[in-house]
């Protein structure tokens, strides 16, 4: 639910989320400068769901020509990282193929400035159908991914399939390497990953106007 399209609007942004809390903390941030119609989707867990949510969203006329942020919380991969930092992928990858993402660089600048002193990382952001632990995230580091989660991928791929327009994916590290769910402590790094990601909005609004413009 969020602002709709009237006539004459700019194109819209969508972003998708899959969890309860995440769709609260994006809906409940500050939606001052969006440059057009705005809407935060659900789709629930699980990249088949991301799949169908987008693809009925952007089947309806109004948000046809939408641009697309994949967002909500993600295992980082990488040795280092801590629960708050973010994710910004230059591709997802996922069963159907890689979907390289739009205006990384932007982006990267644009959550610098949003959330500043939480570090920024980019790279692929891989999908999984299943919840991530011990060797297996080992295995998908060695293969360059920096992080993981269930829909991105699946949400971009969607995205793509339904036309095209500017896509991404940001997510906040709630799971790391040294700071793993299973842990007691991951409940203050919960609690940050909630903070910053709805800090990100303003990032989003930049990035979307940036898509806006004639491309060269």
């Amino acid at each position: 639910m969020g602002r709709e399209p009237g006539p004459g609007a700019a194109p819209p942004l969508l972003i998708a989320c899959a969890l309860g809390i995440e769709h609260f903390a994006l809906r409940s941030a500050d939606r001052g400068g969006v440059p057009g119609p705005v809407t935060v989707v659900r789709t629930g867990m699980g990249p088949d769901r991301a799949r169908r949510a987008v693809s009925r969203t952007l089947g309806e006329a109004r948000w046809r020509d939408a641009a697309v942020i994949a967002s909500g919380f993600c295992a980082g991969l990488a040795p280092g990282m801590h629960p708050g930092d973010l994710i910004v992928a230059e591709e997802t990858r996922g069963p159907d193929g890689t979907t390289p993402c739009t205006g990384t660089e932007l982006l990267v600048k644009a959550l610098e400035r949003a959330v500043p002193g939480h570090a920024v990382h980019t790279g692929p952001l891989i999908g999984s159908d299943h919840v991530v632990r011990g060797p297996e995230r080992v295995a998908l580091r060695a293969g360059g991914a920096i992080a993981v989660d269930m829909e991105s991928a699946a949400t971009l791929r969607a995205a793509t399939s339904s036309g095209p327009r500017p896509v991404a994916a940001v997510r906040v590290v709630v799971d790391a390497p040294e700071h793993e769910l299973v842990r007691i402590g991951t409940v203050r790094g919960g609690i940050s990953a909630f903070r910053v990601l709805r800090a990100v909005l303003p990032a989003f609004f930049e990035w979307h106007r940036s898509s806006l413009l004639p491309r060269r």
